[in-house]
């Protein structure tokens, strides 16, 4: 089986702008693909769930409230003999201290003690309802704002679900901006993961760099195009035995072939291939990739990968092949290069592409 490194370049993207977003929940592009499908049905669960749950919070409220009435009730009744009873108590006391004193220490004393009882039960007789309202206090309050939240769900309903969903369907939209921005990237990323698939199926002398890139310090200079080349970019290298395959994915629909150019992509994988081929094929690399390097050059084929179908229009030094039509082109070359050799031209890309993964 071919040995593969890194993960497919529009995939990373994803990844990114999704992590750059704040959105970790996804993990494959068909997850991505089922949330675009199902946004609507998902967004109409998100309203029909909260629904349910406000009319089980509205008859929670309405049986918290009677069983809260009753508490009430009771503890107001509870209460309320109490201080009758403490009323009760303090005019026994005060009776027994209605007895003339026989000397002025108890007179004085008396007359003291009948104050404080009097001053008492005063203070109960005037603030009778208050003293009963304050120790139902903490529990009216409770009553209050659950029959406050109870009305305004009776009379409010729609709104009161509509205000339940507001930050979940905010963030549902949200995410679905975000996913949106990224429709090109999942069909690029479904059609370089095929790619990437169809070449696994090569024997294990085939070696497949996903997502090549790489800077050149100095830039190299391309004559015939009259271009500095600073960096490049490529769906897919293919080190083969028979040679280096530059390929391009283009996850086009029907529609889209018919409206979009080929000329950009072809272009970069030309420019791609020129800069790649100068750095092969150069003396670092010969240098680098063993003495008798230097004697031969390393053939680089460039390719566009349609995964659907192929445009009737061909382009000078880069084949336009369908996903079906790829392995069997790849194979149909001679072998140029050892196990040995390939490998060594694979860690010197990976070298370059910045890969610690050979």
């Amino acid at each position: 089986m071919c040995k593969v490194y890194n993960q497919v370049g529009s995939l990373t993207a994803i990844k990114t702008h999704l992590h750059n977003h704040n959105i970790k929940d996804f993990h494959s592009i068909n997850e991505l693909i089922s949330f675009q499908k199902n946004y609507f049905v998902s967004r109409e669960h998100i309203i029909a769930n909260s629904s349910l749950l406000i009319t089980q919070e509205k008859e929670k409220l309405q049986g918290e409230l009677i069983l809260l009435d009753d508490f009430i009730e009771t503890c107001r009744s509870e209460f309320t003999n109490n201080l009758l009873s403490e009323l009760d108590q303090l005019k026994q006391q005060l009776d027994t201290l209605s007895s003339a004193p026989t000397n002025l220490v108890e007179r004085i004393t008396s007359y003291f003690q009948k104050n404080s009882i009097q001053s008492k039960i005063r203070d109960i007789e005037t603030n009778f309802d208050a003293k009963i309202a304050k120790s139902i206090r903490r529990h009216t309050d409770t009553y209050i704002n659950k029959k406050r939240r109870f009305d305004y769900i009776d009379l409010n309903f729609d709104k009161a679900v509509q205000e339940s969903t507001y930050a979940q369907l905010r963030e549902h939209d949200r995410r679905k901006t975000i996913v949106d921005e990224l429709t090109n990237s999942i069909y690029g990323a479904i059609g370089e993961q095929k790619v990437s698939k169809e070449l696994e199926h090569l024997p294990d002398d085939y070696i497949l760099i996903n997502d090549f890139s790489c800077s050149f310090h100095p830039p190299i200079y391309n004559r015939q195009e009259s271009d500095y080349i600073q960096s490049v970019q490529i769906d897919h290298i293919l080190i083969a035995p028979s040679g280096v395959f530059l390929i391009e994915t283009k996850n086009w629909s029907e529609q889209s072939m018919n409206n979009l150019s080929l000329r950009s992509p072809v272009e970069q994988i030309k420019r791609t291939s020129f800069a790649l081929y100068i750095t092969l094929n150069g003396d670092q690399a010969s240098s680098l990739l063993q003495h008798h390097w230097g004697d031969r050059k390393i053939p680089i084929k460039n390719l566009i990968v349609m995964i659907n179908q192929k445009p009737r229009e061909e382009f000078q030094y880069v084949k336009i092949l369908t996903l079906k039509e790829l392995c069997h082109y790849v194979e149909y070359f001679k072998p140029v290069f050892s196990l040995q050799e390939t490998q060594m031209i694979a860690n010197y890309l990976l070298r370059l592409n910045g890969s610690n993964n050979y």
